[in-house]
């Protein structure tokens, strides 16, 4: 992508944020820079509850295949070592590489995907969250994954504005 293109999107991204109503503006803000910079057919934000060893959607590009709901244990696999140990983003270019760490692997094909790239979110020396890509095989290539760092800091302000939304609405 091409500087300017990016650096209008991070524009849009910014005044998104500050003129953010609900706790899913962040979110949608967030996808809309990542498909600029990166790309995906599919994105989804996970977030992490450490105290109970789970981790739960909190935003969806496609919420009938992905709603933001409930929760699920968290994937202790080299997923988890990578994401969480390293904190590197972890990268399954074929649907095969995904089927080893990701039980959906189905749905995640029947929706023309067959790469993933999770990016590691981390705030204070914890990890709070993963953005999560997904397009077809063979898509995230190194030069995409470099690329997709630019979302590093905005990633973390889009997990700080909608929880901050969210904290405001509870107490209005």
């Amino acid at each position: 992508m091409t500087a300017p293109a990016i650096a209008k999107a991070l524009a849009d991204f910014d005044l998104a944020i500050a003129n953010a109503k609900d706790a899913e503006a962040p979110w949608r803000a967030l996808e809309a820079l990542a498909q600029v910079v990166v790309g995906a057919k599919l994105f989804t934000v996970m977030k992490v509850d450490w105290p109970n060893d789970r981790s739960g959607r909190v935003y969806s590009s496609d919420p009938a295949a992905y709603p933001v709901s409930g929760t699920k244990p968290i994937n202790r696999t080299y997923w988890f070592d990578t994401i969480h140990t390293q904190r590197r983003p972890f990268v399954a270019n074929t649907i095969a590489g995904i089927a080893e760490v990701f039980p959906d692997h189905e749905i995640i094909w029947s929706l023309g995907c067959g790469s993933v790239l999770n990016y590691p979110v981390s705030i204070a020396g914890e990890m709070i969250g993963t953005v999560n890509l997904l397009h077809e095989e063979h898509f995230y290539t190194p030069e995409r994954v470099a690329a997709a760092e630019q979302l590093s800091l905005p990633a973390k302000l889009a997990f700080t504005a909608a929880e901050f939304i969210a904290r405001n609405k509870a107490t209005a």
